[in-house]
């Protein structure tokens, strides 16, 4: 992966769970809500169509405000790639005020883990910062993290 310094945030993190099941949270909308953004704040509604152009769709509840959010997947490769975007919302219509593309990648890590990498590609140096300053790095690792424990606990 050819990652840009200036316009790529990201990291990677070894998981407790196993891959198909990392993948299984982050493509059902059923499991959505429990991880997807940090708390207290919350996801209210969640409406995926899971192929390439299809909806990848949320709304959040942060501090009594909701935010919806309107995307597309561009890549779906099972448990391995998952790449969304706001640039477009479903039908390829250009979003009038696109953020950023997102991607997973995952990977087998020793002792049935997971190895999960997290990318947010922007279209500016200053996107990327303005992003970097609202908290990418807390805010993505807080959801991994509870993306972490809501999966340990379907494994119970």
């Amino acid at each position: 992966m050819d990652l840009d310094p200036k316009t790529d945030l990201h990291f990677t993190r070894t998981l407790a769970v196993p891959r198909s099941l990392v993948w299984e949270c982050w493509t059902s909308p059923e499991h959505i809500p429990h991880f997807f953004v940090p708390r207290p704040h919350r996801v209210t509604a969640c409406d995926l169509d899971l192929r390439v152009g299809g909806r990848f769709n949320t709304t959040f509840e942060v501090e009594g405000n909701l935010m919806e959010n309107h995307g597309v997947y561009l890549e779906v490769v099972p448990e391995e790639r998952l790449v969304f975007t706001d640039a477009y919302r479903e039908g390829w219509k250009p979003a009038p005020d696109p953020f950023m593309t997102a991607l997973l990648l995952l990977s087998d890590a020793a002792g049935g883990g997971t190895t999960y990498t997290a990318i947010a590609r922007h279209r500016s140096a200053e996107t990327a910062e303005a992003h970097k300053a609202m908290g990418f790095y807390d805010g993505w690792g807080t959801v991994v993290d509870q993306l972490e424990d809501y999966a340990k606990g379907l494994m119970r």
